[in-house]
């Protein structure tokens, strides 16, 4: 029997409307969750049935050290200004080879949250600019 070790977390890459953007430090938010409709016809005596309702999708936060560039800091004054560019993209997972094993692919994306690097004088951390994607979908290729 084979023995399948798990994929390190710290290999992925994240592309938006098929360009690589950034070199992220930190993805989070790839999920999905399900509500639970709880229904009891008049007949039923043991408990209740439980059936699937909507399906919510977490966003998605990234993190990076900020640079020169300004693309997702111009994407969020887009919908900021009232006319939101919608995105699609995907997080790629890869393997200690960087062969690509998993990609979540996110649909009809826009920058809900925007913050900017803390700064601090005594320190020597990287700035880090943090995004959050709202989105309408979540597929695992």
């Amino acid at each position: 029997m084979a023995r399948h070790d798990p994929y390190g977390a710290f290999n992925f890459v994240v592309e938006i409307d098929g360009l690589t953007v950034a070199g992220f430090s930190e993805c989070s938010g790839l999920s999905a969750e399900t509500s639970v409709i709880e229904y009891r016809e008049g007949s039923d005596r043991g408990g209740v049935r439980k059936m699937p309702g909507l399906t919510k999708y977490a966003n998605i936060v990234l993190r990076h050290g900020m640079t020169v560039s300004r693309e997702l800091w111009q994407w969020h004054q887009a919908v900021a200004s009232g006319s939101p560019s919608r995105r699609s993209g995907k997080i790629t997972l890869l393997d200690e080879a960087r062969t690509p094993v998993a990609s979540f692919r996110f649909v009809e994306g826009w920058v809900a949250r925007y913050e900017g690097p803390a700064l601090k004088a005594s320190g020597n951390e990287v700035a880090i600019e943090t995004i959050e994607i709202a989105h309408e979908g979540l597929k695992l290729e």
